[in-house]
């Protein structure tokens, strides 16, 4: 999966209230420590609290690359979001 498909998943999830930003924050620390070159919105990310909703959606959307809408949907389904 790419992390465009999972950044939009987590900022619906955020916004629509089934993710926590802490859930976002652990996924980057993984991402920062099994990628090649860590890209800053990974690196910024980590270094958010807990309790900073809105800066964790600012930089999951600068994420780059396309969003595949079929890994997407299965994520969102397998949420229960329909």
């Amino acid at each position: 999966m790419n992390y465009r498909t999972k950044a939009e998943y987590f900022i619906q999830g955020i916004t629509q209230g089934f993710v926590e930003a802490s859930e976002v924050i652990a996924w980057s620390d993984e991402v920062v420590v099994t990628a090649a070159k860590p890209e800053d919105w990974m690196l910024e990310i980590s270094t958010c609290g807990p309790d900073d909703r809105l800066a964790v959606l600012s930089h999951l959307n600068t994420v780059k690359g396309s969003a595949d809408p079929v890994e997407l949907a299965a994520l969102l389904k397998a949420k229960g979001i329909a």
